[in-house]
């Protein structure tokens, strides 16, 4: 599982997968989010614009990444 630091109280969801360098391009991001390709906490998202907060677990294409 990767650590992935924020300095801001949340980051959302869509902003977050460019940050950690899941996605190439934040059209990407929108993407993979609507197709419900990602996980948060374990269940399915498909709000692309979801506030994640320190703790949150996101999973994507195999890998694991813990908001820290």
């Amino acid at each position: 599982m990767k650590e992935i630091k924020i300095d801001t109280e949340y980051i959302k969801l869509d902003a977050f997968l460019k940050w950690a360098g899941a996605v190439g391009m934040g059209s990407e991001a929108k993407i993979v989010v609507q197709n419900g390709e990602v996980k948060l906490n374990g269940n399915i998202e498909v709000q692309r614009g979801k506030k994640l907060v320190k703790g949150d677990i996101i999973e994507f294409d195999g890998e694991s990444y813990k908001i820290v």
